[in-house]
């Protein structure tokens, strides 16, 4: 029994040390450009297709400075982020953002790694093929 009280309790303090990126649920996301162009910021501009329930986060930037350096330069070399070409692991958090004077809480995805090459399927809310 006071291996159990240990093991949670380890696991309860390193829970409470954890970045505020990985302290939420990772899933796998399908990043890209929709499409949509504004004349006003914030625009949702980007989405991103949660495949674990199906939701498209709709306005969300991605933060892809946590990722792997191999991963990087996957993306540094083409356009798999913003194409949807590609899954990437990670979390969804609100940032703040002022833009024009007012502040906007906008999702943000923060990839954390590459999972793998993105579906057909899976690419559906992009605007390009």
């Amino acid at each position: 029994m006071s291996g159990l009280r240990l093991a949670f309790l380890i696991a309860a303090a390193s829970s409470i040390g954890a970045p505020p990126a990985f302290a939420a649920a990772q899933s796998s996301y399908v990043y890209c450009d929709n499409g949509l162009r504004c004349f006003k910021a914030p625009c949702p501009s980007n989405s991103a297709l949660d495949l674990a329930t199906g939701n498209i986060i709709k306005g969300v930037s991605i933060d892809a400075s946590g990722l792997p350096q191999a991963d990087k330069a996957i993306t540094d070399q083409s356009d798999v982020l913003y194409s949807g070409k590609i899954v990437v692991r990670g979390s969804i958090e609100h940032r703040t953002q002022t833009i024009t004077g007012k502040d906007y809480s906008l999702p943000w995805l923060v990839a954390t790694r590459i999972v793998r090459t993105a579906k057909d399927s899976e690419r559906k809310h992009c605007s390009s093929p």
